[in-house]
Protein backbone atom coordinates (compact mmCIF):
# COMPACT_ATOMS: atom_id res chain seq x y z
CA UNK A 1 0.00 0.00 0.00
CA UNK A 2 1.35 3.05 -0.62
CA UNK A 3 2.30 5.63 1.69
CA UNK A 4 -0.55 8.27 1.03
CA UNK A 5 -3.25 5.45 1.39
CA UNK A 6 -1.96 4.15 4.82
CA UNK A 7 -4.60 4.69 6.82
CA UNK A 8 -2.65 4.85 10.12
CA UNK A 9 -1.29 7.84 8.46
CA UNK A 10 -1.08 11.15 10.46
CA UNK A 11 -1.58 14.17 8.41
CA UNK A 12 -0.35 17.70 9.38
CA UNK A 13 -1.79 21.05 8.13
CA UNK A 14 0.57 23.78 8.33
CA UNK A 15 4.44 23.70 9.26
CA UNK A 16 4.46 26.02 11.25
CA UNK A 17 5.20 26.01 15.34
CA UNK A 18 2.53 23.70 16.28
CA UNK A 19 2.47 21.69 12.85
CA UNK A 20 6.15 20.85 13.56
CA UNK A 21 6.10 19.97 17.24
CA UNK A 22 2.75 17.81 16.27
CA UNK A 23 5.11 15.83 13.59
CA UNK A 24 8.17 14.93 15.46
CA UNK A 25 5.53 13.95 18.58
CA UNK A 26 3.58 11.70 15.91
CA UNK A 27 6.49 10.64 14.27
CA UNK A 28 8.71 9.58 17.78
CA UNK A 29 5.09 6.93 17.80
CA UNK A 30 6.34 5.61 14.40
CA UNK A 31 3.42 6.30 12.14
CA UNK A 32 3.89 7.85 9.04
CA UNK A 33 3.87 11.67 9.03
CA UNK A 34 3.36 13.90 6.22
CA UNK A 35 3.37 17.70 6.53
CA UNK A 36 1.90 19.87 3.81
CA UNK A 37 2.82 23.67 3.94
CA UNK A 38 1.76 26.00 0.99
CA UNK A 39 5.36 27.92 2.01
CA UNK A 40 8.54 27.39 0.35
CA UNK A 41 10.10 26.39 4.02
CA UNK A 42 8.90 24.96 7.28
CA UNK A 43 8.53 27.84 10.35
CA UNK A 44 8.20 30.82 8.06
CA UNK A 45 6.49 33.16 10.95
CA UNK A 46 8.82 31.84 13.64
CA UNK A 47 11.78 33.23 11.74
CA UNK A 48 10.14 36.48 12.34
CA UNK A 49 9.10 35.62 15.85
CA UNK A 50 11.02 38.29 18.36
CA UNK A 51 12.54 40.41 15.51
CA UNK A 52 14.04 37.65 14.06
CA UNK A 53 15.49 36.35 17.34
CA UNK A 54 12.64 34.15 18.46
CA UNK A 55 11.52 34.02 21.75
CA UNK A 56 10.83 30.72 22.18
CA UNK A 57 8.89 30.51 25.14
CA UNK A 58 9.01 32.20 28.68
CA UNK A 59 11.15 30.50 32.04
CA UNK A 60 8.25 31.20 34.18
CA UNK A 61 6.84 28.33 36.47
CA UNK A 62 3.58 26.96 35.06
CA UNK A 63 1.09 28.75 36.98
CA UNK A 64 2.13 31.94 36.22
CA UNK A 65 2.25 30.63 32.30
CA UNK A 66 -0.97 30.05 32.29
CA UNK A 67 -1.58 33.64 33.98
CA UNK A 68 -0.30 35.35 30.64
CA UNK A 69 -2.94 33.64 28.53
CA UNK A 70 -5.81 36.22 27.71
CA UNK A 71 -8.01 33.78 26.24
CA UNK A 72 -9.41 30.20 27.80
CA UNK A 73 -6.68 29.68 30.05
CA UNK A 74 -8.43 26.41 31.64
CA UNK A 75 -8.42 25.28 28.40
CA UNK A 76 -4.30 25.02 28.35
CA UNK A 77 -3.93 23.43 31.94
CA UNK A 78 -3.66 19.35 30.21
CA UNK A 79 -1.33 20.27 27.33
CA UNK A 80 0.97 23.00 29.21
CA UNK A 81 1.29 20.16 31.87
CA UNK A 82 2.01 17.36 29.75
CA UNK A 83 4.00 19.44 27.73
CA UNK A 84 5.74 22.38 29.50
CA UNK A 85 7.77 25.22 28.34
CA UNK A 86 10.58 23.56 30.39
CA UNK A 87 10.01 20.57 28.01
CA UNK A 88 10.38 22.51 24.80
CA UNK A 89 13.51 24.14 26.52
CA UNK A 90 15.03 20.98 26.80
CA UNK A 91 13.65 19.29 23.78
CA UNK A 92 15.80 22.83 21.66
CA UNK A 93 18.75 21.81 23.93
CA UNK A 94 18.68 18.46 22.85
CA UNK A 95 18.73 19.09 18.90
CA UNK A 96 21.67 21.59 19.49
CA UNK A 97 20.19 24.90 19.91
CA UNK A 98 21.47 26.43 23.13
CA UNK A 99 19.39 28.53 24.62
CA UNK A 100 19.59 31.78 27.36
CA UNK A 101 17.20 33.21 29.30
CA UNK A 102 16.75 37.42 29.14
CA UNK A 103 14.70 39.89 31.19
CA UNK A 104 11.44 38.84 31.85
CA UNK A 105 12.06 35.19 31.97
CA UNK A 106 12.22 35.56 27.86
CA UNK A 107 13.66 32.80 26.20
CA UNK A 108 16.05 32.99 23.30
CA UNK A 109 18.42 30.81 21.36
CA UNK A 110 22.24 31.91 22.36
CA UNK A 111 22.83 32.73 18.49
CA UNK A 112 19.70 35.39 18.57
CA UNK A 113 19.00 33.31 15.48
CA UNK A 114 15.34 32.34 15.07
CA UNK A 115 17.17 30.36 11.84
CA UNK A 116 18.03 27.74 14.25
CA UNK A 117 15.35 27.22 15.86
CA UNK A 118 13.96 25.94 13.15
CA UNK A 119 16.96 23.80 11.92
CA UNK A 120 16.73 22.13 15.19
CA UNK A 121 13.28 20.74 14.56
CA UNK A 122 13.05 20.49 11.05
CA UNK A 123 16.15 18.47 11.44
CA UNK A 124 14.48 16.57 13.85
CA UNK A 125 11.32 15.74 11.47
CA UNK A 126 14.28 14.23 9.18
CA UNK A 127 15.59 12.05 11.44
CA UNK A 128 12.46 10.45 12.25
CA UNK A 129 11.42 10.37 8.32
CA UNK A 130 8.46 12.76 8.02
CA UNK A 131 7.69 14.24 5.02
CA UNK A 132 7.44 17.34 4.16
CA UNK A 133 5.18 18.64 1.00
CA UNK A 134 6.08 22.33 0.52
CA UNK A 135 4.36 24.67 -1.67
CA UNK A 136 1.00 22.32 -1.15
CA UNK A 137 -2.04 23.22 0.06
CA UNK A 138 -4.79 21.57 1.48
CA UNK A 139 -7.87 22.20 -0.18
CA UNK A 140 -10.48 20.03 1.32
CA UNK A 141 -10.82 17.49 4.63
CA UNK A 142 -12.37 13.96 3.94
CA UNK A 143 -15.28 13.51 6.44
CA UNK A 144 -17.60 10.68 6.00
CA UNK A 145 -19.60 9.76 9.01
CA UNK A 146 -18.75 11.84 11.89
CA UNK A 147 -14.87 10.69 10.95
CA UNK A 148 -12.17 12.33 9.12
CA UNK A 149 -10.75 9.79 6.92
CA UNK A 150 -7.92 11.94 5.73
CA UNK A 151 -7.72 14.93 3.50
CA UNK A 152 -7.01 16.61 -0.44
CA UNK A 153 -4.07 18.55 -1.89
CA UNK A 154 -3.19 20.55 -4.63
CA UNK A 155 0.26 20.33 -5.46
CA UNK A 156 2.37 23.09 -6.95
CA UNK A 157 1.87 21.72 -9.87
CA UNK A 158 -1.51 22.06 -9.66
CA UNK A 159 -2.47 18.49 -9.53
CA UNK A 160 -4.74 17.07 -6.38
CA UNK A 161 -4.34 14.31 -4.54
CA UNK A 162 -5.73 12.59 -2.04
CA UNK A 163 -3.77 11.78 1.86
CA UNK A 164 -6.16 9.12 3.83
CA UNK A 165 -5.10 9.45 7.74
CA UNK A 166 -6.08 11.44 11.18
CA UNK A 167 -5.68 14.62 10.45
CA UNK A 168 -3.81 17.76 12.85
CA UNK A 169 -5.19 21.57 11.57
CA UNK A 170 -2.45 23.73 12.41
CA UNK A 171 -3.10 26.45 9.83
CA UNK A 172 -2.20 29.41 12.06
CA UNK A 173 -4.61 32.39 12.18
CA UNK A 174 -4.62 35.62 9.85
CA UNK A 175 -1.55 37.53 11.45
CA UNK A 176 1.10 38.32 9.00
CA UNK A 177 -0.58 36.83 5.95
CA UNK A 178 2.42 36.89 4.15
CA UNK A 179 3.93 34.35 6.00
CA UNK A 180 0.83 32.10 4.79
CA UNK A 181 -1.65 32.58 7.59
CA UNK A 182 -4.69 33.31 5.51
CA UNK A 183 -7.33 31.47 7.50
CA UNK A 184 -7.69 28.42 6.06
CA UNK A 185 -7.69 26.34 9.07
CA UNK A 186 -11.10 28.73 10.26
CA UNK A 187 -12.57 27.19 6.85
CA UNK A 188 -11.62 23.89 7.48
CA UNK A 189 -12.96 23.87 10.77
CA UNK A 190 -16.33 25.92 9.74
CA UNK A 191 -17.02 22.86 6.71
CA UNK A 192 -16.76 20.15 9.33
CA UNK A 193 -19.26 21.41 11.57
CA UNK A 194 -17.18 23.81 14.19
CA UNK A 195 -17.94 26.86 15.43
CA UNK A 196 -15.24 29.55 15.12
CA UNK A 197 -15.08 32.99 17.39
CA UNK A 198 -15.42 36.22 16.14
CA UNK A 199 -11.42 36.91 15.23
CA UNK A 200 -9.52 40.52 16.07
CA UNK A 201 -5.76 41.29 15.36
CA UNK A 202 -3.99 41.28 18.80
CA UNK A 203 -0.65 42.33 19.46
CA UNK A 204 -0.92 44.72 17.81
CA UNK A 205 -0.17 48.68 17.95
CA UNK A 206 -3.47 51.14 18.44
CA UNK A 207 -4.44 53.77 16.63
CA UNK A 208 -5.00 57.27 18.41
CA UNK A 209 -7.35 60.28 17.42
CA UNK A 210 -5.35 63.39 16.87
CA UNK A 211 -1.76 64.88 16.11
CA UNK A 212 0.11 64.09 19.69
CA UNK A 213 1.50 60.81 19.01
CA UNK A 214 2.78 62.46 15.43
CA UNK A 215 4.74 64.36 16.66
CA UNK A 216 5.97 62.01 19.36
CA UNK A 217 7.03 59.28 16.71
CA UNK A 218 9.93 57.42 16.98
CA UNK A 219 10.10 58.37 20.95
CA UNK A 220 10.06 55.19 23.42
CA UNK A 221 9.37 55.40 27.02
CA UNK A 222 10.80 52.87 29.65
CA UNK A 223 9.49 51.91 32.86
CA UNK A 224 5.99 53.29 32.33
CA UNK A 225 2.51 52.61 33.92
CA UNK A 226 -0.51 52.75 31.37
CA UNK A 227 -3.89 52.35 31.99
CA UNK A 228 -6.58 51.36 29.73
CA UNK A 229 -10.43 52.57 30.43
CA UNK A 230 -13.86 51.69 28.70
CA UNK A 231 -15.64 55.23 30.71
CA UNK A 232 -14.59 54.25 34.67
CA UNK A 233 -14.62 50.89 33.79
CA UNK A 234 -10.64 49.70 33.80
CA UNK A 235 -9.68 46.77 31.51
CA UNK A 236 -5.68 46.86 31.74
CA UNK A 237 -3.51 48.06 33.57
CA UNK A 238 0.49 47.03 33.22
CA UNK A 239 4.21 48.85 33.57
CA UNK A 240 6.36 49.10 31.12
CA UNK A 241 7.97 50.09 27.38
CA UNK A 242 5.64 51.86 24.92
CA UNK A 243 6.47 53.83 21.41
CA UNK A 244 4.77 56.86 19.70
CA UNK A 245 4.50 56.06 16.18
CA UNK A 246 2.61 58.46 13.27
CA UNK A 247 -0.65 56.48 13.71
CA UNK A 248 -0.49 55.71 17.22
CA UNK A 249 1.56 54.19 19.86
CA UNK A 250 2.84 50.47 20.15
CA UNK A 251 5.62 49.23 22.12
CA UNK A 252 5.70 45.59 24.33
CA UNK A 253 3.25 46.97 27.04
CA UNK A 254 0.27 48.13 24.71
CA UNK A 255 0.75 45.25 22.45
CA UNK A 256 -0.37 43.01 25.13
CA UNK A 257 -2.91 45.70 26.25
CA UNK A 258 -4.54 44.91 22.67
CA UNK A 259 -5.66 41.58 23.54
CA UNK A 260 -7.55 42.77 26.25
CA UNK A 261 -8.92 45.71 24.62
CA UNK A 262 -9.90 44.57 20.89
CA UNK A 263 -13.63 43.53 21.61
CA UNK A 264 -14.46 47.12 23.48
CA UNK A 265 -12.94 48.74 21.09
CA UNK A 266 -14.62 47.53 18.24
CA UNK A 267 -17.80 49.63 20.05
CA UNK A 268 -16.31 52.84 20.41
CA UNK A 269 -13.29 54.28 21.85
CA UNK A 270 -10.92 53.77 24.70
CA UNK A 271 -9.17 56.31 27.10
CA UNK A 272 -5.47 55.46 27.70
CA UNK A 273 -3.40 56.81 30.63
CA UNK A 274 0.08 57.11 30.85
CA UNK A 275 2.22 57.61 34.22
CA UNK A 276 5.23 59.06 32.98
CA UNK A 277 6.56 58.87 37.10
CA UNK A 278 4.99 56.19 38.29
CA UNK A 279 7.60 55.36 40.75
CA UNK A 280 6.86 58.75 42.03
CA UNK A 281 3.66 59.71 44.71
CA UNK A 282 2.33 63.02 43.16
CA UNK A 283 3.77 64.27 46.52
CA UNK A 284 7.10 62.71 45.85
CA UNK A 285 7.03 64.33 42.23
CA UNK A 286 5.74 67.94 43.12
CA UNK A 287 8.67 67.85 46.11
CA UNK A 288 11.17 67.29 43.50
CA UNK A 289 9.97 69.79 41.61
CA UNK A 290 10.06 72.01 44.32
CA UNK A 291 14.07 70.89 44.79
CA UNK A 292 14.52 71.46 40.94
CA UNK A 293 12.92 75.04 40.12
CA UNK A 294 15.16 76.39 43.21
CA UNK A 295 17.98 75.53 41.53
CA UNK A 296 16.70 76.75 38.21
CA UNK A 297 14.96 79.41 39.38
CA UNK A 298 15.54 81.97 37.02
CA UNK A 299 14.80 80.03 33.97
CA UNK A 300 12.29 80.10 31.25
CA UNK A 301 9.97 76.78 32.09
CA UNK A 302 10.49 75.48 29.05
CA UNK A 303 13.85 74.82 29.77
CA UNK A 304 14.02 73.66 33.16
CA UNK A 305 12.30 69.84 32.52
CA UNK A 306 15.74 68.25 30.79
CA UNK A 307 16.08 66.24 33.66
CA UNK A 308 12.03 65.18 34.05
CA UNK A 309 11.17 64.27 30.47
CA UNK A 310 13.06 63.13 27.15
CA UNK A 311 13.24 66.42 25.04
CA UNK A 312 10.69 65.52 22.16
CA UNK A 313 7.93 65.36 24.96
CA UNK A 314 8.67 68.60 26.88
CA UNK A 315 6.34 70.87 24.29
CA UNK A 316 3.64 68.66 24.73
CA UNK A 317 3.76 68.33 28.42
CA UNK A 318 4.18 72.18 28.66
CA UNK A 319 0.88 72.33 26.45
CA UNK A 320 -0.77 69.97 28.27
CA UNK A 321 0.10 71.87 32.02
CA UNK A 322 -1.14 75.51 30.19
CA UNK A 323 1.47 77.11 32.14
CA UNK A 324 3.70 79.75 29.63
CA UNK A 325 6.65 78.06 28.42
CA UNK A 326 8.02 81.25 28.86
CA UNK A 327 7.45 82.42 32.24
CA UNK A 328 10.11 81.98 35.08
CA UNK A 329 9.94 78.99 36.93
CA UNK A 330 10.25 80.74 40.61
CA UNK A 331 7.08 82.25 39.89
CA UNK A 332 5.47 79.15 39.29
CA UNK A 333 2.39 78.63 41.73
CA UNK A 334 1.34 75.39 43.85
CA UNK A 335 -1.92 75.66 41.86
CA UNK A 336 0.46 75.32 38.60
CA UNK A 337 2.42 72.52 39.94
CA UNK A 338 -0.29 70.61 40.11
CA UNK A 339 -0.92 70.69 36.70
CA UNK A 340 2.49 69.84 35.42
CA UNK A 341 2.29 67.20 37.84
CA UNK A 342 -1.30 66.01 36.51
CA UNK A 343 0.12 66.07 32.98
CA UNK A 344 3.14 63.71 33.68
CA UNK A 345 1.11 61.49 35.96
CA UNK A 346 -2.14 61.29 33.74
CA UNK A 347 -1.31 61.88 30.14
CA UNK A 348 -4.46 61.08 28.10
CA UNK A 349 -4.91 59.75 24.76
CA UNK A 350 -7.95 58.14 22.93
CA UNK A 351 -7.19 54.83 21.42
CA UNK A 352 -9.94 54.73 18.49
CA UNK A 353 -8.71 51.04 16.91
CA UNK A 354 -5.85 48.74 16.15
CA UNK A 355 -3.76 48.11 13.16
CA UNK A 356 -4.82 45.27 10.94
CA UNK A 357 -3.40 41.58 10.46
CA UNK A 358 -0.70 42.90 8.27
CA UNK A 359 0.96 44.00 11.62
CA UNK A 360 -0.67 41.81 14.38
CA UNK A 361 1.76 39.14 15.95
CA UNK A 362 -1.45 36.98 16.74
CA UNK A 363 -5.29 36.41 15.93
CA UNK A 364 -7.45 36.56 18.93
CA UNK A 365 -10.48 34.37 18.55
CA UNK A 366 -10.53 30.81 16.16
CA UNK A 367 -12.01 27.25 16.61
CA UNK A 368 -14.15 27.24 20.05
CA UNK A 369 -12.38 25.05 22.72
CA UNK A 370 -15.80 24.07 24.02
CA UNK A 371 -15.79 21.75 21.11
CA UNK A 372 -11.92 20.12 21.50
CA UNK A 373 -10.95 17.82 23.95
CA UNK A 374 -8.29 19.85 26.09
CA UNK A 375 -6.19 16.87 27.07
CA UNK A 376 -5.85 15.54 23.54
CA UNK A 377 -6.88 18.14 21.01
CA UNK A 378 -9.33 15.80 19.59
CA UNK A 379 -12.68 17.63 17.85
CA UNK A 380 -15.73 16.61 19.84
CA UNK A 381 -17.67 16.86 16.72
CA UNK A 382 -15.09 14.83 14.64
CA UNK A 383 -13.11 11.50 15.57
CA UNK A 384 -9.61 11.49 14.03
CA UNK A 385 -9.50 15.66 13.31
CA UNK A 386 -7.17 17.71 16.50
CA UNK A 387 -6.40 20.69 16.14
CA UNK A 388 -3.18 22.84 17.46
CA UNK A 389 -1.60 26.23 17.45
CA UNK A 390 -3.11 29.73 16.72
CA UNK A 391 -6.43 28.55 15.00
CA UNK A 392 -7.55 27.53 18.46
CA UNK A 393 -9.42 30.49 20.58
CA UNK A 394 -6.31 30.46 22.68
CA UNK A 395 -4.22 33.41 23.17
CA UNK A 396 -1.71 35.37 25.61
CA UNK A 397 0.21 38.57 26.21
CA UNK A 398 3.86 39.33 24.78
CA UNK A 399 6.82 37.26 26.14
CA UNK A 400 7.33 33.79 24.63
CA UNK A 401 3.94 32.81 26.02
CA UNK A 402 2.01 32.17 22.13
CA UNK A 403 4.67 30.36 20.84
CA UNK A 404 4.35 28.27 23.92
CA UNK A 405 0.60 27.55 23.22
CA UNK A 406 1.58 25.96 19.42
CA UNK A 407 4.16 23.77 20.71
CA UNK A 408 2.57 22.81 24.26
CA UNK A 409 -1.14 22.20 21.83
CA UNK A 410 1.07 20.92 18.71
CA UNK A 411 2.81 18.21 21.20
CA UNK A 412 -0.05 17.13 22.58
CA UNK A 413 -2.04 16.47 19.50
CA UNK A 414 0.70 14.40 17.69
CA UNK A 415 1.22 12.66 20.68
CA UNK A 416 -2.36 11.83 21.02
CA UNK A 417 -2.74 11.08 17.40
CA UNK A 418 -0.28 8.44 17.60
CA UNK A 419 -1.71 7.00 20.24
CA UNK A 420 -0.12 3.89 21.73
CA UNK A 421 2.88 3.82 19.88
CA UNK A 422 3.73 7.10 21.06
CA UNK A 423 7.39 7.25 22.44
CA UNK A 424 8.76 10.20 24.48
CA UNK A 425 11.96 11.57 23.17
Amino acid sequence: MSDNNRMDSILIVGGGAAGMLAGIAAASGGKAVHIFEKNEKLGKKVYITGKGRCNVTNACDAQELLEHIVTNPRFLYSSVYGFSNFDMMELLEKLGCPLKTERGGRVFPVSDKSSDVIKALSGRLHQLGVTVHLHTSVTELLIEEGRCRGLTVRERDGKEKQYLGKVIVAAGGLSYPATGSTGDGYDMARKAGHKVTELFPALVPFETEGDTAGRLQGLALKNVEVTVKNGKKEIYRDFGEMLFTHFGVSGPVLLSASSYCAKALKKGSLTLTVDLKPALSREQLDGRLVREFAQLSNKQFKNSLGSLLPAKMIPVIIERSGISPEKKVNEITREERGRLIDAMKGFTLTLTGLRGYKEAIITQGGVSVKEVNPSTMESKIVKDLYFAGEVLDLDGVTGGFNLQIAWSTGWIAGKEAAGDLFNDI
